[in-house]
């Protein structure tokens, strides 16, 4: 039960490097600015400098964390003034920065990875001959996430919210000359649009009940907004954090994003864009704690986004939309774990530091493969690889057994803690809610354990000898080799992170990062469940381990077909992401077509006709008009006689 309860955001003044904290947004932006005016003249050196940014960030971002965890816990958010920002008559606004221990959990999530992101691009890109500019738009990227995760105020964190929406744009339509590619990231722009809209009426709706969209203001009277206030203000705050999160019904873009360059797709995935949502919506946890039925939807977002992604991810062949399915889900977990109130709350983030380490190391291990696969994607071309990429087999298998949340692994505790609090008997519905992080649990195993045994396990698919790659249609010719050191060590870094970080800061410091972030959202114990918590535990592995054996039996021991084959109503609408484009295209787009076409109708008939129809009849009117005017003096004569002999006749019929 809760031990203490959040109570709003009180801030003292910066300690000397946490007042530096503006050097976390301004050297990467620098950075950015540099290597893209500078142009090909930075062709050869501008990934260093690009590396070089991201690196300092990293360095400065320890020391502030260091700083923050020598002082005492009422100390540790702080506020950084920057400059006065929009003054408005009676209202202003200022920017500023705040550090606190939430605001730095992500500066070293972000930081960190996107580092060893930064390093392995290196040796990815080297043959790409716009290397310089896709380090400029990752820089860029770091930049507004820093900003977004920094930022004192809604209208400050939009700002940022907007940067990596764009930053995600270019990034995920990098190769741009290719049609999918493009058409992906406009994808990925319009949809997290929709998005942004929500969490521009939830500043409104801030604005117009506290006057102020600012955090201090806002989160501390909370308590005084109306239950129908603050219920609309959570709900859109929602609808952005689905956009960016990738949550139904926003969620349609996640899968094509996979387009861009694969760096891309793990600092997407792992670091940035992807869990700046789960971010407002934690950093707004004294609003949601007002509106028990704004929460109940977040519950029901997550828990229906964590199934639905494990579902999609069962049927991929393509192993970064696995992955990219995968990342949808576990941001379901987190969802959830927001929606059951202040007892989850810590723990979605305990979860997102975790999953940003090993599910950047998958990704940037599916690169790997993908490096020494000639770009192919298709796991039904792979197999067997392990013998041959020791150093990725052996990393990824890090981030898998993380992710299946197997002990002593980084997700066994940060996921289970989830699926705990999820059976707790003071939240929403635990019979419900529970069995279905229960079952998100198995799904994982099983789809995470296909993907790993399809490409690392099993008959090789693939032929080093061309000879015999041409007698046999089921092989391809490859030549699989391992990666070179720079993109080996980043993978070798975060397989450590997933081996060691929960058990680090679960164990080792006693739940320490749960009382780390307690200045901020409070520390609320661990919840009491309706069954005892070793039987919770012993539940989860059980189905980890039936979805990991089902999988090996089905693709590690049997062969795999080289082509998917004839397949179930279930798989073959997994195969097309459970018809999320189909749903939107019917009920969003061709509708709104057809009101564009009702609406052009109507403007070209009734408000062009309306305003052409009177043109029509002022210049008809004015014909008429015209031929009374002769020049003749016969004429104005004979109208003046007229007009006499009808006034008089007016008079002598109106007087009898």
């Amino acid at each position: 039960m809760p031990l203490m309860t959040h109570v709003g955001l009180q801030t003292s003044e910066a300690a000397t490097l946490a007042s530096l904290s503006w050097l976390l947004i301004a050297i990467p932006l620098a950075s950015a600015a540099v290597l893209l005016l500078l142009g090909r003249r930075a062709d050869g050196w501008g990934h260093w400098l690009g590396v070089l940014a991201c690196g300092a960030t990293a360095v400065l971002g320890t020391g502030i964390l260091i700083e923050m965890l020598g002082l005492a816990d009422g100390d540790r958010v702080q506020a950084v003034h920057l400059f006065s920002w929009i003054p408005a008559g009676d209202f202003s606004l200022d920017a500023g920065l705040l550090v606190d221990p939430l605001t730095v959990v992500f500066i070293m999530l972000v930081t960190v990875v996107s580092t060893l992101i930064h390093v392995y691009s290196v040796a990815y890109m080297e043959h790409d001959p716009n290397r310089r500019r896709f380090f400029a738009y990752l820089n860029l990227f770091v930049a507004a996430m820093l900003l977004l995760v920094l930022a004192d105020s809604y209208a400050l964190l939009f700002v940022g919210w907007e940067g990596v929406g764009l930053a995600s744009y270019l990034l995920i339509g990098f190769w741009q000359h290719e049609r999918a590619n493009h058409v992906a990231a406009k994808k990925a722009f319009v949809m997290n649009r929709v998005g942004d809209a929500g969490l521009i009426l939830a500043m409104g709706g801030m604005f117009a009940a506290l006057g102020s969209v600012g955090y201090e203001t806002v989160l501390n009277g909370a308590e005084g907004l109306s239950q129908g206030v603050v219920t609309f203000i959570v709900l859109m705050l929602l609808l952005g954090a689905c956009g960016k999160s990738a949550q139904v019904p926003l969620q349609a873009w996640l899968g094509d994003a996979m387009a861009g360059p694969t760096p891309v797709s793990a600092l997407i995935h792992a670091a940035t864009m992807v869990t700046a949502g789960i971010y407002v919506l934690v950093r707004s946890a004294a609003l949601l704690e007002q509106t028990t039925t704004a929460m109940l939807v977040i519950a029901i977002v997550g828990a229906v986004t964590l199934v639905f992604g494990a579902i999609v991810g069962s049927a991929k062949d393509d192993i970064k939309k696995v992955l990219a399915a995968s990342t949808m889900s576990q941001l379901g977990y987190m969802m959830l774990a927001v929606g059951l109130g202040p007892v989850g709350f810590a723990f979605a983030i305990f979860h997102l530091f975790t999953h940003g380490f090993f599910k950047a190391g998958m990704f940037l291990g599916a690169g790997s493969v993908m490096h020494a696969m000639n770009d192919d994607v298709d796991m039904r071309r792979f197999g067997a690889l392990r013998g041959a990429m020791l150093v990725t087999w052996l990393t990824f298998m890090a981030g898998w057994l993380a992710i299946l949340g197997v002990p002593p692994f980084a997700g066994f505790f940060s996921k289970d803690l989830i699926i705990e609090a999820a059976f707790a008997a003071d939240t929403h519905a635990p019979w419900i809610l529970g069995p279905i992080a229960l079952l998100g649990a198995g799904l994982t195993a099983f789809y995470m354990s296909r993907l790993f045994f399809m490409t690392f396990h099993g008959t090789a698919r693939w032929s080093e000898d061309e000879r015999e790659a041409n007698k046999d249609p089921e092989l391809v010719h490859r030549h699989p080799h391992e990666s070179t050191a720079l993109m080996t060590v980043p993978m070798i870094i975060l397989a450590v992170g997933s081996v060691f970080l929960g058990l680090v800061l679960a164990v080792v410091f006693r739940d320490g990062f749960v009382h780390f972030l307690e200045p901020v959202l409070g520390y609320h114990g661990h919840p009491e469940t309706v069954i005892p918590v070793w039987s919770i535990q012993v539940l989860v592995l059980a189905v980890v381990l039936l979805g990991a054996v089902i999988a090996w039996f089905l693709f590690g021991a049997k062969k795999v077909p080289a082509t998917a084959p004839e397949a179930n109503v279930l798989v073959t609408a997994a195969r097309q992401d459970l018809y999320q484009d189909a749903v939107n295209e019917g009920v969003f787009m061709r509708p709104g077509q057809g009101l564009t076409v009702a609406a052009r109708a109507t403007d070209h008939s009734v408000i062009d006709g309306a305003v052409h129809g009177l043109a029509r009849g002022t210049a008809a009117l004015g014909q008429i008009i015209r031929k009374t005017q002769t020049g003749y003096v016969r004429s104005y004569a004979a109208l003046m006689l007229g007009g006499v002999v009808l006034t008089l006749a007016y008079v002598l019929f109106t007087r009898v």
